[in-house]
């Protein structure tokens, strides 16, 4: 084949450390969204959908076939912390987690994940973002060790 082709869907999630809800700021989790797929699409990766809630996001987007999916995700945290630190003091000690999840996604699942990361706050209702993640990391078979998964 000539040509290098992909389509590669990735559901990634990450909080803020220690699970701060620095997201809770009036419009800023909303802003932080829209930055997030901002930062994909210029990596080439353009995102299905981005949200959360008050102290995590859950992205679905595209890999890019050029980008490693730790080197996106890394980009992606480091740019965004540097945005919002920016937005006043009350975001100056924002960080996000060190780690990551990030989760292969089947074409014919895209519109359950996308289903999923739109009704966050209804789920996080119920659950919070540890127990979420648990389960997540469970379901696709990934063994870790829970005391190297929280920051």
């Amino acid at each position: 084949m000539s040509q290098s082709l992909s389509k590669v869907y990735i559901h990634a999630t990450f909080s803020t450390k220690m699970r701060t809800p620095f997201l809770n700021a009036p419009g800023i989790r909303e802003e932080m969204q829209a930055y997030l797929a901002a930062v994909l699409h210029a990596h080439d990766c353009p995102a299905v959908l981005v949200g959360g809630t008050a102290d995590h996001v859950h992205a679905l987007f595209m890999l890019s076939r050029s980008h490693a999916i730790s080197d996106v995700i890394r980009e992606c945290k480091r740019v965004s912390s540097k945005w919002v630190k920016r937005k006043g003091r009350a975001f100056t000690q924002f960080e996000w987690q060190s780690g990551y999840g990030a989760f292969s996604v089947s074409h014919s699942n895209v519109a359950r994940v996308r289903a999923y990361i739109a009704g966050q706050d209804e789920h996080h209702r119920k659950m919070d973002f540890q127990e979420e993640l648990r389960r997540l990391l469970r379901k696709h078979s990934i063994a870790f060790d829970e005391r190297y998964l929280w920051d």
